[in-house]
Order: C-alpha cells, then structure tokens, then sequence
C-alpha cells in the first residue's frame, strides 16, 4: 500500500491513530477474553481453548488495526480560504465540507490514551443539527489542533462594551465538590449500580447466588429495614459514583476569555475537553439551580448562545455549560464577567407573579400527588387492603411535599427588565434564572388558556435562535406580561396589541 504523502495543500491524520486503534480494541478483546475463555472450554480443554483465544485476539486486534490503517490512508483534509474540505473512504470516497464563514465550534477532546501521545480529537461544527454540520479529525497533533482552532476561529478583534478584564474568569475551587452529591445524579447512578450488579450476575449465571447472599445477610431483618438499608447502600454508590463524574468532568477547569472575543472552557481529568465560545453568537446565559444545588446555596451557569448544537457524537460533553455548581455569588460574578456588565442580570430584583398563579401551582402539584394514590385506592378496594395501606402511606408523604414543592415553585416566579436583558424565573426541582439579550428576541408567543383567563394570567414567551429558543414568564398578571413584552423589544409586540385594542378586529 502506498504511503505517498498527500498534495502540499492536505494534510493527514496522526499516523499513530492505527496504535490507538489497537490499543482499544486489545482493551475490549482482554476483558471479554476470561468469559469467552470459559465458555471455549465447554467444548476443548483448557490449553486449547486459551490457544483459540489468543488467536483469535490477534486476529481481531489485526482486522481492527488494518481497517484503521486504510481509514488514514484515505482521509485527507485542507483548510482553504473559503472553505474546510475533508475526503475519506475507500470504494466509495464521501467528500464534506464547510464554508469558513459558517464555522462556529472548534473542540478538542482527548481521552487519556490520546493525552499519553499527545493527540487530540477535533470537531469543526457550523452549530447546526446532525452529523453533516461537523467534520472530526480523529486523531491529529495537540499542537495541530490549536492551530486548527485558532485558524478558524480568529475573528477580527471588536471592542465590545464594559470595563471586564480580559484572560482568566474563573478557575476550578476544589471545594465546589460537594455540591456533587446532591445533584440528581447520584440517585441515578445509585440505581445504574444495582442493575448492573443484577445483569453482570446473570450473565455469568450467579444471579440466583446473589439474590441467596443478600437474603441471608438479612434474614433476620424485618422487610422494611431491610429495604432502608438496600436504599442506602444504593445511595452511597451512587454518591461515589457521583463524586467520581465530577472530578473527570471537571478537574483542571478554566474559563478564559481570547483575544478577539472567544470564550474558552478548559476540563476534564482524563478525558480533556476544550470548548469555544464566540462572544459574538452569546445572547446571554441561564443561571441553573437543581433542588438540591439550590439548598446549598449554589448554582450553575449555561450560556445561551446561538451556533452551538451538540454533536451526536459528544453527546457526553455539556457545550453549553460556563460554570460547574458553584456558590450563587460566584455565578453571579462570573455572569458578569461574561457578559461584560457591572451589575448581574441574574441578581436583578424580579416582579412577583400573582396569587392566582400560586393556586394554579397548587392544583397541578395536588393533582399529581393524588392520582397514584386514587388508583392504588381504587386497586386496594378490589383486590387486597394492603393496597389501601400503600396508598395511605403514599398520600401521608406526597401531599406534603407536593405543596411544599408547589409553594416554592410559585415563589420562584419572576420577571424583569435589567439594562439590555429581560430576565425570567421559574422551576422549582430545576430553577432557571434566565438572562436574555433584548436584541436577540426575534418573536413573542403570548398563551392564555381558559382557566388562566379566569384568573387574569397569561404566559409571555420570548423566542430566540439562541439556547433554547423560548424563554417563558409563565402565569403573570395579563397587563403586567403584556407590558413586560412590549417594553423589552420596542415595537415587536405594539402593533398586535393595538389590534386587540381596536373593536373592529378580533383578539390576537
């Protein structure tokens, strides 16, 4: 096969992508090898059947390596004036490329095998939905890719307004590491663990073992203890679980701020990732507070930007993510530094929504407390009074929580105008304080539903190219939402509201 390099104006991948590559698949063929290994000798000795695996190691690690080897043979890639163009393929060559002009992400990863041979992953995106919006180069040089990087998103330098210091905004704390555990993660990883117990057991056959162990540790331990302290051990994985994510996320973080206004989020323990954010496409950011961050006084900080979709293929990396959970006051500076303004739009003062909208509040958390417990209520009456006692215990603890939830989601409600941003509140499980850039709002959508017109309520959504496209103030006053819509974006709404004025045209 020939080696020839390509045309002066192309260039290849790193040539040790074809290690990598068998250096990965030598990985996953060495922790399948003791089951297959087992399993073989149902059928051969034990010599015979650590032979066949041996050998069909090498032949999958070869297969591996040399369809790896083609792949880089037959990828090129060239950075034009206009455009980035990237051909691979074998029989059938498949030829992308991008317009420069549209070019909006440029990212680096690199998982631990990659940082032991200084490569990286590169993925040029234009922020677009789908794979066909980003090209990857995997693998090429660290330092090709900050050239990379830098080559295509250089912008020329604009003065942007306010007085913020340019380089470092904010650096990794290492105390900010306990607001690991009480995020919503940690029972999710709890639950992950069990099951994977379960299913590793079955695959080997143990399961009915297992069970058995667990049933004799507490065979003297009434039902209900028993399952306390099931939950428990649960948690507690799920807690070291949960420590362990934060640390690979986000050791070693750094938040700059580049010469020619590009935001840069620098993380990751083994998996090192960098992200670019152009100030330029930043319409403001979203001030996150999970229930349990919250109660710690923390919060976390996204930006709300256009030109920034996730790519499927880094679907393990939060694009959009400026601060890890840190304390309120610090996401509130560092959105200052961010935005460039002397005084945060996430610590503005919020008009509060009306009573009507805490009853509404009431009523959907009661209404969801109570269905279960009616239909167990419902199954109890038909089919065995144990039912009847589950449902009692149901109502005796979610009633309470859903109009404390309930209760607190209404006073989280709240809008307001701060300088060039419109801010809305609301959540409770997931409270979002977002701070929109009026001039990024290129609609409203203005929703009143039967019984909000009842209490005089409406929701006002602002919609936007950036973020998530719709930020909502739900369940204000009619008058005060419409006024709130009006005044943030001079002239958008006024002639619609003129036509609800006007006797001779029906209501928008």
């Amino acid at each position: 096969m020939s080696t020839a390099a390509p045309p002066a104006d192309w260039h290849r991948l790193d040539p040790r992508t074809v290690l990598v590559t068998a250096l990965v698949v030598a990985g996953v063929v060495a922790g399948a090898a003791i089951p297959v290994t087992l399993g073989l000798t149902r059928w051969f000795s034990l010599p015979v059947a650590v032979l066949q695996m041996l050998a069909g190691a090498v032949l999958v690690i070869g297969v591996a390596a040399g369809a790896d080897r083609v792949r880089w043979h037959r990828t090129r890639y060239r950075i034009g004036t206009e455009r980035v163009d990237l051909h691979t393929g074998l029989l059938l060559v498949k030829r992308r490329s991008l317009a420069r002009s549209r070019i909006r992400t440029v990212d680096l990863t690199a998982n631990l095998m990659l940082r032991l041979l200084g490569l990286v992953t590169v993925r040029i995106g234009t922020g677009e939905q789908g794979s066909e919006s980003t090209l990857v180069l995997d693998p090429v040089t660290r330092a090709e890719g900050e050239r990379l990087r830098r080559l295509l998103l250089e912008r020329a330098a604009t003065a942007s307004p306010g007085v913020h210091r340019e380089g470092e905004l904010a650096v990794l704390d290492p105390r900010w590491i306990r607001y690991a555990p009480v995020s919503f993660v940690a029972p999710m990883l709890g639950g992950a663990a069990a099951g994977a117990v379960m299913q590793v057991s079955d695959w080997i056959g143990a399961q009915g073992q297992v069970i058995e162990w667990v049933g004799d540790r507490f065979r003297e331990t009434p039902l209900l203890w028993t399952i306390i302290v099931l939950v428990l051990a649960a948690l507690v994985a799920g807690v070291l679980g949960a420590l362990g994510l934060w640390i690979e996320m986000w050791w070693n973080y750094r938040l700059e701020r580049e010469a020619g206004g590009t935001l840069r989020v620098r993380r990751g323990l083994f998996t090192s990732r960098s992200i670019s954010v152009e100030e330029a496409r930043l319409r403001g950011v979203d001030l996150v507070e999970p229930l349990g961050v919250r109660l710690l006084g923390a919060a976390r900080l996204d930006a709300i930007t256009t030109g920034l979709a996730k790519d499927h293929e880094a679907k393990n990396a939060d694009h959009n993510t400026l601060l890890p959970a840190a304390p309120r006051t610090r996401a509130d500076a560092v959105a200052s530094d961010v935005l460039r303004e002397p005084d945060t739009p996430t610590g503005a003062a919020l008009t509060p929504h009306p009573r009507a909208a805490r009853g509404r509040r009431l009523r959907w958390s009661l209404a969801a407390a109570l269905g279960p417990v009616l239909i167990l209520t419902l199954l109890g009456a038909l089919l065995t009074p144990v039912l009847l006692w589950i449902a009692l215990g149901c109502a005796a603890v979610g009633v309470p929580v859903a109009v404390v939830l309930a209760l607190d989601a209404y006073r989280g409600l709240g809008h307001a105008l701060s300088g060039r941003y419109l801010v809305t509140r609301s959540g409770t499980v997931r409270r979002s304080t977002a701070a929109l850039e009026r001039a990024g709002v290129i609609g409203w959508t203005v929703k009143q539903s039967v019984f909000q017109c009842r209490a005089g309520l409406l929701s006002v959504t602002a919609t936007t190219a950036a973020g998530g496209g719709a930020y909502t103030a739900h369940d204000t006053d009619a008058s005060e939402g419409l006024t709130f819509a009006a005044e943030a974006v001079p002239g958008l709404l006024e002639p619609f509201l003129e036509r609800a004025g006007d006797p001779g045209h029906p209501d928008p």
